[in-house]
């Protein structure tokens, strides 16, 4: 039987505190008398080993912990900065990669928290911000729900008489831009049509006015500080003053608001009273018709799903129609939050702010490891350093403070170069994101910029600090320490996970970049290209089929027509659910795009015709048909549809043609069933098709006759291909950054390996000597000294590639119309990495295989 041995801990702790010329004997006495008591009853033995160590912790018998010895404190700081600064002379190289590495990290961790706090504070300025909401609506449809933020245009007004809860409500239109006139100045200018309470709503500071009165006549207008400045150069004594809108009515200025501030979701010039919008259009009085925005402050104490319930069912009751809900959502989430699927709110701008997130961390993570495995790898080869230190007795709380303050001093100068390489590419960084965003030494980025700074400083010195310092000095001298396997493990770790995030990178920056490709290249079913835009106004609204006839016998114009849909997200649309067909179930709920034209504008988007004919001007009674697109007909499951007649709003209408569908929406979006009505008096926006190579002559001779038949108003027109550009501005954006990131994240990782593979080289000098001159060839200790980090980026292969697909798989599914994920976006990533890194190893082990071993050998 093995014989017993006493309690380890219990043992340790005697010796821990047991003075020295005490401990031989007592410690001799106690295990002598153990080994007695084990005859008797082992487990007895331990327990009293146990009470006699406890019975001797008292001062008699206790060692002095007291430290004997003075320091000046002054003098080894100065000690260990000059120590710090030969260190950094001496490794020129590890210093230069770390000082590159860590201040391209935290440079670009900066620019991501500069904008992720600009997209977080969207919004969020509003004083009344906690009780601030917007009324949804929900669209009950056979397919599932809908979610739009279009509302009927009474509903503000009889929320505020008939909730309590409600403290203000206002009615809200759609941006537009308008022509401002004063005297011989024309302007356009983005405005909306607002209700009275639209200030003590919203936080936008009026320079001049009263907030409880400025929109209290109709008759007025608030204009902003910049719009006042362009229209009388100044914003003193203009109160009173009148300003003609559309060169057909005027208004009087009743206050002066600051310009909208850039975090603000909604930018505007000027604000009308919503009682003038009643006036022109109608169609906003009736419960049935949607197409204004409603807000609301709810009185403090307010439950929000208290109020939900109440006006869940708020349009049914008034009228409107049966499969209409609505609920209030808060106004600043909307920004952050705005996407809704079957009645959820899932995602939005949200997912770009985490992905950012993740890319940040990933980068500046990168960036740590590179500086933590390079400097322990410089710490090791500091042991006779740390052992001459010790043996004359340096303690180890000043070798801990040694190493920490020169891995902090290492942070710090980063830190430094991060802050001089943002305020240089900030306004770069700014064009990219289209942000305004400044370096504004606020408390909190201060302390996020220090806490990250000081954290990878820590990081960085935890191992020469702790770990080396508590090394005994003789077996440093004798040479007798070996280089743990668990640090070398933890290196090769360090490196591995630093390429896995490398990939995973250079995995999402090729799925983006074929996702934006494929939006480009992908047949929209109809051709946006040459095709200028833009809404008419004033003579030649009136007389609109004259102005589109002069405009075609313009040279260079192919042809020229007019819808009242928009082609792209984020423009005017109409869609009903009134279309009744045979065989339909009344039950059922179908929302269907409606697009009103005008003769040829089918045939200018060149959109086909799966069946039938487009509307001709042959055919008088045209304007009581109607055309389909594939998806509603499927829809409809109406078999041979040329030819029979459905209902709409009530009035019986003939299908004369099926056009192939087209997408309309972006393509986050499925193709929506759609119907085209010919309706020119309904028509507002014209399209004009230019011959290629003409734009200019064209554009000019249209700018010309514009203001020859609309005078004072300037034509403000878009290219249709920018507008569908717009549409992906997110993701171009996504798609360039992660570009960049992704390149400084394997510059960084490069600069880390480059550094790593100069140490192992410089350990193994004599090695390769003495392998040379046994007769190795060069290759021969390429391949030796390469092949343990071709290992490592093996493994990182293997862990990203899966990674990498679950993310990029994720993504996609917020596109109805995505790409496939292809194998070689997967194994090109992992070549990438591989030739990266064999071409950085590469070129330190070449020059170390080249080395004459003589030069190797020459201080044996």
């Amino acid at each position: 039987m093995e014989k017993p041995l006493p309690p380890k801990y219990a043992l340790r702790f005697l010796r821990w505190f047991c003075r020295e010329d005490c401990l031989e004997e007592i410690e001799g006495n106690m295990l002598e008398l153990f080994e007695q008591q084990c005859e008797e009853s082992p487990r007895k033995a331990r327990r009293k080993f146990i009470q006699n160590v406890l019975l001797h912790f008292r001062p008699a018998f206790m060692k002095s912990f007291q430290i004997h010895y003075i320091q000046n404190h002054r003098a080894m700081i100065r000690h260990n900065f000059l120590l710090t600064f030969r260190n950094f002379q001496r490794y020129k190289s590890t210093f230069l990669i770390n000082l590159i590495g860590l201040s391209s990290g935290l440079a670009c961790a900066l620019l991501i928290f500069l904008w992720v706090q600009d997209e977080l504070s969207v919004d969020k300025f509003h004083e009344k911000d906690a009780q601030l909401y917007q009324v949804m609506e929900n669209q009950h449809n056979a397919d599932g729900i809908v979610t739009t933020d279009a509302t009927p245009g009474l509903l503000a007004e009889s929320l505020a008489e008939e909730m309590p809860e409600v403290e203000y409500a206002t009615p809200t239109s759609w941006p537009e831009k308008l022509t401002l006139s004063v005297k011989d100045k024309n302007i356009k200018a983005e405005g909306q049509y607002v209700g009275k309470d639209f200030f003590n709503i919203f936080s936008y500071d009026l320079i001049q006015g009263d907030k409880d009165q400025v929109l209290a006549d109709k008759n007025t207008i608030v204009i902003s500080e910049t719009l006042a400045t362009k229209l009388f150069n100044t914003t003193e004594n203009i109160i009173g003053k009148s300003i003609e809108i559309q060169h057909e009515r005027q208004f009087l200025i009743s206050g002066i608001f600051k310009e909208t501030p850039s975090n603000s979701s909604t930018q505007f010039d000027f604000v009308l009273s919503f009682e003038v919008y009643k006036d022109d259009s109608p169609w906003v009085l009736g419960w049935t018709n949607n197409g204004i925005l409603t807000y609301l402050v709810l009185r403090e104490g307010s439950n929000v799903g208290h109020l939900n319930k109440k006006i869940a069912d708020f349009v049914k009751t008034h009228g409107g129609e049966e499969h209409v809900s609505l609920f209030a959502t808060p106004y600043s989430e909307n920004y952050l939050y705005g996407k809704y699927e079957n009645g959820q709110q899932v995602s939005g701008r949200i997912t770009y702010v985490r992905l950012f997130s993740i890319i940040a961390i990933f980068v500046l993570g990168i960036a740590c490891i590179n500086f933590m495995n390079l400097s322990t790898a410089k710490a090791s080869r500091r042991l006779k350093e740390i052992g001459i230190k010790k043996a004359i007795g340096a303690h180890r709380n000043s070798l801990i403070s040694q190493y920490l303050s020169e891995s902090l001093l290492m942070a710090g100068l980063s830190l430094i170069t991060a802050l001089i390489m943002v305020l240089l590419f900030l306004p770069q960084f700014n064009e990219i994101t289209g942000k305004q965003l400044a370096l504004h030494l606020n408390t909190r980025l201060v302390l996020t910029t220090l806490g990250i700074t000081i954290f990878a400083g820590l990081l960085a010195g935890s191992y020469p600090a702790l770990y080396l310092s508590s090394f005994k000095p003789i077996a440093v001298l004798k040479g007798t320490f070996n280089t743990s396997i668990g640090e070398l493990w933890a290196r090769k770790g360090l490196v591995i996970l630093q390429f896995t995030l490398s990939i995973m990178l250079i995995v999402s920056v090729l799925v983006v970049y074929q996702q934006i490709a494929y939006t480009q290249s992908k047949n929209l079913g109809y051709d946006k290209d040459n095709i200028v835009h833009f809404e008419v106004e004033g003579k030649a609204e009136k007389s609109l089929d004259v102005f589109l006839s002069e405009m075609n016998n313009i040279p260079g114009i192919i042809n020229a027509s007019s819808i009242g849909h928009s082609l792209v997200d984020g423009g005017y649309r109409s869609s009903s659910s009134t279309v009744q067909w045979e065989g339909k179930n009344p039950d059922d709920i179908v929302e269907m795009e409606c697009v009103r034209v005008n003769y040829d504008m089918i045939e200018m988007l060149d959109i086909d015709m799966v069946a039938g004919r487009t509307f001709s001007r042959d055919y008088s009674t045209d304007s009581t048909k109607i055309i389909f697109n594939e998806a509603a007909i499927e829809t409809m499951g109406i078999k041979d549809p040329v030819g029979k007649v459905i209902n709409l709003w009530g009035v019986d209408r003939q299908i004369i043609g099926v056009a192939k569908d087209f997408h309309f929406q972006s393509f986050h979006e499925k193709v929506k069933p759609l119907f085209f009505i010919l309706n020119p008096q309904q028509t507002w926006i014209v399209m004009v098709k230019i011959a290629a190579g003409k734009e200019q002559e064209a554009m000019m001779n249209l700018e010309k006759l514009y203001g020859q038949y609309n005078p004072g108003f300037a034509l403000d027109y878009r290219f249709l291909e920018e507008d569908y550009q717009a549409q992906y501005a997110a993701e171009q954006r996504v798609s360039v950054l992660s570009r960049y990131f992704a390149g400084i994240a394997i510059l960084i990782s490069c600069l880390g390996l480059f550094g790593l593979a100069a140490f192992t080289a410089e350990r193994r000098l004599k090695e390769i000597g003495i392998r040379k001159i046994l007769g190795s060839c060069d290759w021969n200790i390429v391949y030796l000294l390469s092949g343990d980090f071709t290992k490592m980026v093996l493994v990182a292969i293997l862990i990203a590639l899966p990674i990498s697909y679950f993310i990029a798989q994720r993504w996609l599914e917020d596109f109805a119309f995505s790409i496939e994920l292809q194998w070689w976006y997967f194994a090109g990533a992992g070549l990438l990495a591989l030739l990266i890194a064999w071409f950085t190893v590469g070129l330190q082990t070449v020059k170390a295989a080249r080395v004459n071993p003589v030069d190797c050998l020459r201080d044996e």
